[in-house]
């Protein structure tokens, strides 16, 4: 009777050398691309308009690199960034340094925020409800840590009502979360009214220039209940 070995079951070990690699391109690589990628003219001028309505103390979740740093109006008195990324926090101290609203680096999990209710006048979120893990849970809370009827000035990636452009989208998510970190079909109105605001009138758009799959935008600004 020939006895045929069996073969081993690839599983990973802890510490597999690809995780290891992946984890590193996210924590010191990914921070970089996206320094470079949305900072650009175009996008400049959205993150205008996105601050334009913001006063009081701020708290902004998804802080990155800082990008937003010099748009801020001069009726924001205190910005509370909350950033999980030690190399976005590294990449931001020349803005912040720069910055003319005091900033602090003051949380890196938008989903638990070190805050008391009612303590924030306003919120801004920038491209980071994408990869936010539970992204509903993170508007919560800010719900929870603002003041009655503040301000939440928002713009997003997300699901494109192009029928094409989102199969696209679902195509490509498993890949583009494992590279980038992000969903490309996230529905950024129904998240924020899940999350208990109400939304208001908004845009929303195709970025010029931008792969269609990437760049639909939302953008605009929902409200805390009164």
């Amino acid at each position: 009777m020939i006895v045929r070995e069996r073969r081993p079951t690839l599983v990973r070990p802890p510490g597999d050398p690809q995780d290891e690699l992946m984890g590193w391109y996210r924590e010191r690589v990914l921070p970089g691309i996206h320094n470079r990628v949305l900072d650009t003219e175009a996008i400049s001028r959205i993150r205008d308009r996105v601050c334009a309505p913001l006063h009081g103390r701020v708290v902004e979740i998804g802080f990155g690199s800082g990008l937003n740093v010099p748009h801020y109006p001069p009726a924001v008195t205190r910005v509370h960034a909350i950033e999980p990324s030690a190399r976005a926090r590294e990449l931001a101290q020349v803005r912040v340094a720069a910055s003319a609203v005091p900033i602090g680096f003051d949380g890196l999990d938008g989903q638990r925020l070190p805050f008391g209710d009612g303590t924030m006048d306003g919120a801004l979120v920038t491209f980071t409800l994408c990869s936010v893990p539970d992204p509903v849970a993170a508007v919560r809370e800010l719900r929870r840590v603002l003041v009655p009827g503040a301000v939440v000035t928002y713009v997003e990636h997300g699901a494109s009502p192009d029928p094409d452009v989102r199969r696209w989208q679902q195509r490509l998510n498993p890949l583009n979360r494992r590279l980038s970190g992000c969903r490309l079909d996230t529905g950024v109105p129904a998240v924020l009214r899940d999350g208990g605001l109400h939304v208001g009138a908004g845009r929303e758009y195709y970025l010029p220039g931008a792969v269609r799959w990437a760049a639909y935008l939302y953008e605009g600004t929902a409200r805390t209940p009164q």
